[in-house]
């Protein structure tokens, strides 16, 4: 028994990943793998099934040679992920902070930030983008929000975006907020309340240890809100892979390519989201 408990323990994480690890070998490698696999052919849907023409890397160099409506949407995606991931991880740790102080009705709130995660399918939130429910819309009617449309460049379209889009970067939190209170309930607080004792003021006590408890608690959510972001259904480069997959005039096969280039590009951006956090952590460590 007392050696059943030993593996048991050093093996802990294999186990609990093991669900997961049958689930994609069982449901989701096959799938994956194919659609790597079509992408380097003309896929055309017959009676007897599939009739597939090779083409080599035909399909990944129309993508980004000749679609002009993936390339605008593709970079459109990658600028505003590089806005959204950050300002949504970080208000999930501002708002996680908050909630983990003894205030009353903090149960209530926490509902109320998770909530939108739960009603929040790509026809309600189509439906609500339509009718102006995402966005401050009076916030047009300023001369300063003007101002930052008409200088264009990068920092102000961030911040236009940032302003035309900050209720549902909110409704985007949700599941960051109750990640970040799972790790805030880990701290150690002897070492908070000896960093008291000692004289550090709370913005001291933030940097120097909860930001550092957190390190990994916030890397798992840059990665989660990076696929969270990249698969919401406001994203046109979605819906543009799914428009060409039903198309006669391209299909399967293209359609996978596109997938297999915004794949790639996810990748990208979430490296390089997770560098500036490894770089900002040793400044603020330093």
């Amino acid at each position: 028994m007392r050696l059943f408990r030993r593996i048991m323990h050093r093996h802990a994480g294999y186990i609990f990943v093991l669900p997961w690890v049958i689930g994609f070998a069982l449901f989701t490698a096959y799938p994956f793998f194919y659609s790597l696999y079509l992408s380097f052919f003309d896929v055309m849907i017959t009676a007897d099934g599939l009739d597939n023409t090779w083409l080599g890397i035909a399909n990944y160099s129309q993508a980004v040679s000749e679609d002009i409506i993936f390339i605008r949407d593709v970079g459109a995606f990658a600028a505003n992920a590089l806005v959204s991931v950050p300002l949504i991880v970080i208000m999930a740790l501002v708002i996680a902070l908050i909630l983990n102080r003894p205030l009353r009705g903090r149960g209530i709130f926490r509902t109320i930030f998770f909530l939108p995660v739960i009603i929040l399918s790509g026809p309600v939130i189509d439906r609500l983008s339509d009718i102006g429910a995402t966005s401050f819309t009076y916030l047009h009617e300023y001369n300063f929000y003007w101002w930052l449309v008409f200088y264009d460049n990068f920092a102000t379209n961030a911040l236009v975006f940032v302003l035309d889009n900050i209720i549902i970067l909110l409704w985007f939190s949700g599941v960051q907020i109750l990640v970040f209170l799972a790790g805030l309930q880990k701290i150690d607080r002897q070492a908070v309340e000896a960093a008291w004792v000692d004289g550090a003021s709370g913005w001291e006590v933030f940097w120097k240890i909860t930001l550092p408890a957190l390190s990994s608690i916030i890397l798992i959510n840059i990665v989660f809100t990076t696929v969270m972001y990249a698969q919401s259904a406001l994203n046109l480069v979605v819906g543009h892979i799914t428009d060409n997959m039903w198309s006669v005039l391209t299909g399967f096969g293209y359609a996978s390519a596109l997938a297999w280039i915004y794949f790639l590009l996810i990748l990208v951006l979430m490296g390089v989201m997770v560098g500036m956090f490894a770089v900002f952590s040793r400044k603020s460590a330093a």
